[in-house]
């Protein structure tokens, strides 16, 4: 499972390696209700094939209208740069557009042709994200000619004229403990949150009956699986098999690692007795705080897939502070 922007960035690299020219949409700006944020992205082939989004589906099918008709490449022809098209910027066309009232949104077209210098760009981009590693390309709206760095900024799109800086972020991974019900909806949960996600469970008879499509699975033990995958911010680990021969393996492991989220599943009671336990595998006060535990905001939740949403609920506001 790929994120948006990796995913976008994967199909654009494939395109022009195979000899295709792209066009590129980047919202830039935005003014009251938008459908998609800042930094959002689609590319188009120009036989129409499309990937990405910048809208509910009405901009991007005025796009292929336009790209079908010809006036699209007439623009950059005029231009032979890098442009902007600004949508929403009157009431009639917030309609026909099907934009929320008040809404208007900047985007930059680009037209990537499958030249050497272009395809070693988004090819660098492509294999930095597949790393884990936070890339920004930068486009010079002048000239078009593109570029990347690896300082990050913490805006999505950042202008320095005559440069655009746009953001990129790897995507985000999980790795649940415990083949079990709630790790099942916890899994389901995650996929559509645009998560990679990989059960670790070394017990077989748990493993063995237990798939979700779209996760990886393993066997293997836990604490080698967290040091060799799961050690950088773009990781949570979540323990979920109520076995402390498993989940705290885990989180002697991950409580040391750069993971952005690391929580277990418990009452109150058990993560006390948890907490006790932890000193011994040689972790210090300040790693043990990291843990949340109980884990989940506390909805109430009873059934697997209750506590499943206040388990993403949680992750989702400490994956979002930072």
């Amino acid at each position: 499972m790929l994120s948006s922007q990796q995913h976008i960035i994967s199909r654009v690299a494939e395109w022009l390696e195979s000899g295709k020219s792209v066009w590129l949409c980047t919202i830039l700006k935005t003014w009251g209700s938008s459908p998609r944020p800042i930094g959002s992205m689609m590319a188009c082939t120009p036989d129409g094939e499309l990937v990405g989004s910048i809208s509910g589906g009405c901009i991007e099918e005025d796009f292929l209208e336009q790209l079908r008709d010809g006036s699209l490449k007439q623009q950059y022809q005029q231009e032979q740069k890098p442009f902007r098209i600004k949508y929403g910027i009157n009431a009639e066309e917030q309609a026909r557009l099907k934009l929320p009232c008040g809404g208007q949104l900047h985007v930059l077209l680009e037209y990537l042709q499958p030249e050497a210098q272009v395809t070693q760009v988004f090819n660098h981009i492509r294999s930095s994200l597949e790393n884990h590693q936070k890339i920004s390309r930068v486009v010079n709206m002048e000239s078009g000619v593109l570029g990347f760095t690896h300082n990050s900024t913490e805006k999505p799109v950042e202008i320095d004229e005559p440069n655009l800086i746009h953001s990129l972020s790897p995507h985000f991974k999980l790795l649940l403990l415990g083949a079990g019900d709630v790790a099942r909806y916890v899994a389901e949960l995650a996929l559509a949150l645009e998560y990679d996600v990989t059960l670790c469970d070394p017990r077989p008879k748990y493993i063995q009956n237990w798939h979700v499509e779209g996760v990886n699975t393993t066997s293997r033990l836990p604490d080698d699986v967290v040091r060799e995958q799961f050690n950088n911010p773009y990781s949570g680990i979540i323990a979920l098999a109520h076995d402390p021969r498993v989940d705290d393996m885990a989180l002697m492991e991950g409580l040391k690692t750069q993971a952005f989220y690391i929580g277990a599943m418990g009452s109150d009671r058990t993560s006390a007795k948890r907490r006790e336990r932890l000193p011994e595998l040689g972790l210090s006060q300040a790693e043990i705080e990291r843990l949340h535990a109980p884990i989940g905001l506390q909805i109430g939740s009873k059934t697997p897939a209750e506590i499943a949403i206040s388990i993403m609920a949680e992750v989702t506001a400490i994956r979002h502070q930072g």
